[in-house]
Parts: C-alpha cells; structure tokens; sequence
C-alpha cells in the first residue's frame, strides 16, 4: 500500500514536473530560435496574446492535475480491492488448512481404486514400444503420424504394470 502511495506521489509530481515544463518551453521558445538580422517581419506577441496564451497553459495545469487525481483515485481503488482479495485469500487459505486438519485422521485410509486397463490397440502397443526404447514424446508422435498431446496422454494414462512388460 505504501509503495501505491509513493507511486501516486512520484505520478502526481512527474505530472507537475510535464506541466512546468511545458510552461517554460513555450515561454522560452521565441528565444531559442535563430534570430535573423534581415528577417524582422516577425511581429511580437502581444499582451492579449500573452495573456490568452498564460490562460491556456494555466488550463492545461488544471486538466493535468485533475487528471492526476483521477489516476490516483483509480490507483487507490484497485490498491484496495487488491487489498480485498488478498485478505479473502488468507482466509480460504486458512478455512483450507482448519479443514485439512480436522479430516486428517490417520485411522481412514483413502480407497484405492485400480485404474481400468486400457483396451490393447496397434497404436497403443506401437506408443509403449517407442517409448520403452527411449524415444521422446516428440519423437513418437513424428513417426506415428499422431497429434503429440494423444501420445502424451496414451503415455500418461498407460497402466503400471503394462510398462517394460
């Protein structure tokens, strides 16, 4: 949350920073530019010029303060519902915990439930052969011509006891 706060201040001052620039750019243009001696068409701003010109920067100061307190109120609202989760996550996390172990009784033993066999295919045969002889996945599922995720899954689903049999 602190560094949320310090990010919103570094926003809200690079924000500032942007808009002061702006200000002594505009205000320092007319000087970086070259002066020509033969050129003196070039007529001076005015002071309704100026003025009109302090207005418009003094609006963009405002806009860009009042977008930075918009970037910091969507900040601080996103910070909280984060906020939000994480406290709703350690609460599953400890409501997981109590439970597991409430229903950790070393006396109940889970049932073991025996796999069912795989029917005996061509392609499976040709699968468990491959990979006894050490081929890759990749390997297997190029020289079979079979998508690589059915011969990862034949693999994963293969019964102990039929492997190296």
């Amino acid at each position: 949350m602190i560094r949320l706060l310090a990010a919103n201040e570094t926003m809200q001052w690079i924000v500032y920073a942007v808009g002061a620039l702006t200000i002594v750019y505009v205000v320092m243009r007319p000087s970086f530019r070259k002066k020509d001696p033969l050129n003196q068409s070039t007529p001076k701003l005015g002071m309704a010029q100026q003025r009109s010109v302090e207005r418009e920067m003094s609006n963009l100061l405002v806009e860009l303060s009042d977008m930075a307190r918009q970037i910091t109120g969507q900040l601080d609202t996103r910070a909280a519902k984060l906020e939000a989760l994480m406290q709703e996550a350690d609460k599953k996390i400890a409501e997981l915990k109590r439970l597991e172990t409430v229903h950790h009784d070393p006396e109940i033993k889970p049932l073991e439930s025996k796999p069912a066999p795989l029917p005996t295919d061509a392609r499976y045969s040709a699968i468990y052969s491959l990979a006894d002889a050490g081929h890759s996945v990749q390997e297997i599922a190029q020289q079979l011509d079979r998508p690589r995720g059915e011969v990862e899954l034949i693999l994963a689903l293969r019964v102990p006891s039929e492997s190296r049999s």
